[in-house]
């Protein structure tokens, strides 16, 4: 039988980063796909560089995103300033919504500045059972109504009741009606991505940094695990069985919860997401970098542009539309759908598609809950004390960044070196 001390499931971004920040080479990296990346892959096709999805980095610790840069070409990374508008009633408005309604036709303008000024006494001020209550009571109906509800319905597929309140964490644009009213006259438009980065190459290049310095004979791609005996500390996969004193898994929760065997009562959710990648022969719209569409009028939630980060004279886009992780979705009628949609928009103007790519992300956004939040934060306790730890944006069923990821990776590994009398690498 085969055993590492380190068992390393999935070769994504935490998986790899994992890896990085180990003392030592005693670990095996199983990847069940044919190359690493997990939905950080890049399509390269015709003359367009696509991702699986929209993957724009915005790094809040310095050396993270020096640690990867020191890995990388120079010159391969573009910083760019973000542009990202909402197209709402034929118009575009600046994001976010809330603190731009002043740039909404008027009457719009009017409803949803009277329901966030009257919000309280519509909707009272206690405390919020859910994710579509916390809207209504921060924002009132009028801006709720017109952008958060049905942009994030679409997004996540489902009903905004099933949502906790705090379902997407920093990520929410949160803002005060003072902050409201005073963009009306002083923009400010701030958020956790003002300026990004992107890799010339796509975002293939940062997971390429992250395997650089890996040794790769102990990365086995096309490897799957299939179930985890916790008593014994063995894993099968599709290929053999590996003895090991710690794994770490990236893998959906839910889906290393049936791996070791694990019964629960209590379902994770989450919805899929369909991306198109669409390659033009001329370019389109030059002043933005993502779109947002809330109205029901459009099958899709997002529009972004490659086109407008790598300043190339073709336009480039990625489409994604969210469905119930259960929809049997028509690929082809849904892109039919989409270019009349964009078409509809005006992004799309006698443009010939020349290139065109489909990923569907299943899972893509996992549904917060109280009860998955408790359900995992148990269950993943009870795991670590076996020797299992589930790591990353699906391992710990959230809402989290690609940075927030190989920062867990790295505290994991320093806790894991500390605990068995080691030195941890900061990185």
């Amino acid at each position: 039988m085969d055993q590492t001390r380190h068992l390393i499931v999935g070769g994504g971004a935490s998986g790899l980063a994992y890896a990085n920040f180990l003392e030592g080479d005693d670990y095996l990296v199983l990847e069940a796909d044919s190359e690493l990346g997990g939905y950080c892959k890049t399509v390269v096709q015709d003359g367009f560089v696509w991702d699986y999805s929209g993957h724009f980095f915005h790094f809040k610790n310095p050396d993270i995103e020096r640690y990867l840069l020191d890995r990388m070409p120079a010159d391969e990374v573009c910083s760019i300033q973000k542009l990202s508008k909402i197209v709402f009633g034929g118009t575009r408005i600046d994001f976010p919504f809330q603190k731009n309604i002043h740039q909404l036709p008027q009457q719009d303008f009017i409803d949803c500045l009277y329901d966030l000024f009257f919000k309280e006494e519509a909707y009272g001020t206690g405390k919020p059972a859910h994710f579509e209550e916390m809207l209504y009571r921060k924002f009132g109906k009028g801006i709720a109504e017109r952008f958060l509800i049905p942009y994030n319905e679409k997004l996540y597929a489902c009903s905004l009741k099933k949502l906790d309140v705090d379902a997407m964490g920093r990520f929410f644009p949160f803002a005060e009606t003072a902050d409201i009213v005073r963009n009306f006259k002083r923009p400010d438009n701030g958020s956790y991505n003002d300026r990004f980065t992107y890799p010339r190459g796509g975002a293939i290049q940062y997971i390429r940094a992250l395997a650089k310095d890996l040794d790769p004979t102990r990365i086995c791609l096309g490897e799957r695990l299939l179930s985890v005996d916790l008593a014994t500390k063995v894993a099968t996969t599709n290929r053999r069985q590996i003895a090991f004193e710690h794994l770490i898994s990236s893998a959906p929760f839910d889906k290393l919860l049936a791996m070791v065997g694990w019964q629960t009562s209590t379902p994770l959710s989450s919805n899929k997401v369909l991306v198109f990648n669409l390659g033009f022969d001329r370019k389109g719209w030059d002043d933005v970098h993502w779109v947002y569409f809330p109205e029901r009028q459009f099958s899709f939630y997002r529009v972004g542009f490659y086109d407008n980060i790598f300043a190339t004279d073709r336009m480039s886009l990625y489409v994604e539309l969210g469905y119930p992780s259960e929809a049997v979705i028509d690929v082809d009628a849904a892109r039919a759908q989409v270019l009349e949609d964009l078409a509809k928009a005006g992004i799309v103007q006698e443009h010939q598609l020349v290139s065109h790519h489909t990923i569907t992300l299943d899972p893509a956004y996992v549904h917060i809950t109280q009860q998955s939040q408790a359900l995992v934060a148990k269950s993943r306790g009870a795991l670590a004390a076996r020797g299992v730890h589930s790591v990353g944006r699906y391992g710990g069923w959230t809402y989290c960044s690609i940075e927030d990821n190989i920062l867990e990776a790295r505290a994991l590994a320093q806790t894991l070196a500390v605990a068995h009398g080691r030195r941890p690498i900061d990185g």
